[in-house]
């Protein structure tokens, strides 16, 4: 359970900086969140953990101070949740950045670590990586739409049925941005 105490931050912009340890407690949220149903990258649960591990290698091998990084959440010393923040380098979009596999341990929901995440990144994409907007992708049909809207994020479109979860259960992709920083 987690602490009353305002939950810390750790941000990781080198696989060099990722430990075993730190591996396997985000392997660990990333299963969990997904096998609970959360859209956090896998659509399908239950998850199978060497395709979690394999798609946070991806993730680990392409950290870089301007394009990409993990920003991690910790309660009492642990992992409570955590996304991934990128940037593409060309000039023609490089002054905005995408959040992705924004997730939080389910124990510890509803008890504002999800926001402070979202806070964060926010500061750390406007203060550190010098971008001027955010976008990201939410599934609709779950509530992230009105999670997003109380941290400022408008909806600009939607991608109707863009996501089959199973026969007769199509999904909007909801596009939706934050700007300016």
């Amino acid at each position: 359970m987690i602490s009353s105490n305002v939950p810390g931050f750790t941000q990781i912009v080198s696989p060099h900086k990722i430990t075993g340890e730190l591996k396997q407690a985000l392997v660990d949220c990333w299963t969990e969140v997904s096998n609970a149903g959360g859209a956090a990258g896998f659509p399908f649960p239950p998850v199978d953990v060497a395709e979690v591990i394999a798609a946070l290698d991806r993730i680990i091998e392409d950290l870089a101070p301007t394009t990409s990084r993990l920003l991690i959440t910790l309660a009492d010393d642990t992992v409570a949740g955590w996304l991934n923040i990128r940037r593409d380098p060309h000039p023609l979009i490089t002054h905005w950045g995408t959040l992705h596999h924004v997730q939080t341990r389910l124990s510890i929901r509803g008890q504002g670590v999800g926001a402070a995440l979202m806070r964060r990144a926010h500061e750390v994409a406007r203060d550190e990586m010098g971008l001027e907007q955010l976008h990201l992708a939410a599934r609709g049909g779950v509530g992230l739409e009105g999670f997003y809207g109380r941290l400022g994020w408008k909806e600009i479109g939607r991608w109707p049925g863009a996501l089959r979860l199973a026969t007769g259960d199509d999904r909007d992709e909801v596009l939706m941005v934050l700007s300016p920083l």
